[in-house]
């Protein structure tokens, strides 16, 4: 398996598993999620493999079929004056085609990343997980993650 930099070569194979995604959180939030849509779009994908602060890395098996990804953004803290600056790389989306998962392509993948938060000198590598999504947190948690904050809502 090699991981990359994602090339304009790769758009549909990006859009193909961003199609798996959204189907997984379609299925965990019906309310806020709409099944048979992508998160970003082909022009989106474009332009983010043209900025080095939003890098998408791929996941390829050795006849360069993409296996997964990862979407990265490199942020700077803080939100606020009472926070510390420092950089942070937040994993945006993160995904192992559904028919290689088990194969430890996002381990690798995760792995990958948080080499290259570190070459970047960022403090520390975030994401977010949608509550309900548990095969995705115990994913991360094994991997040594651990909670930072909470997002709570109240549905009106």
């Amino acid at each position: 398996m090699n991981i990359r930099l994602a090339e304009q070569k790769d758009i549909r194979d990006l859009l193909r598993l961003l199609s798996q995604v959204l189907e997984v959180h379609a299925k965990i939030r019906p309310d806020i999620f709409r099944s048979g849509t992508t998160k970003y779009t082909e022009e989106d994908l474009t332009k983010m493999i043209q900025d080095d602060k939003k890098p998408i890395y791929v996941a390829e098996d050795e006849n360069k079929g993409v296996l997964g990804y990862a979407f990265c953004q490199e942020k700077e803290q803080p939100f606020s004056t009472t926070m510390v600056p420092f950089k942070s790389f937040f994993i945006d989306d993160l995904c192992v085609d559904e028919t290689k998962r088990g194969q430890h392509v996002g381990k690798a993948l995760f792995e990958y990343v948080k080499e290259e938060a570190k070459r970047r000198g960022c403090y520390e590598l975030t994401l977010n997980v949608w509550e309900g999504n548990d095969t995705a947190q115990h994913f991360y948690e094994n991997l040594g993650m651990t909670t930072k904050e909470r997002q709570l809502e109240l549905i009106l």
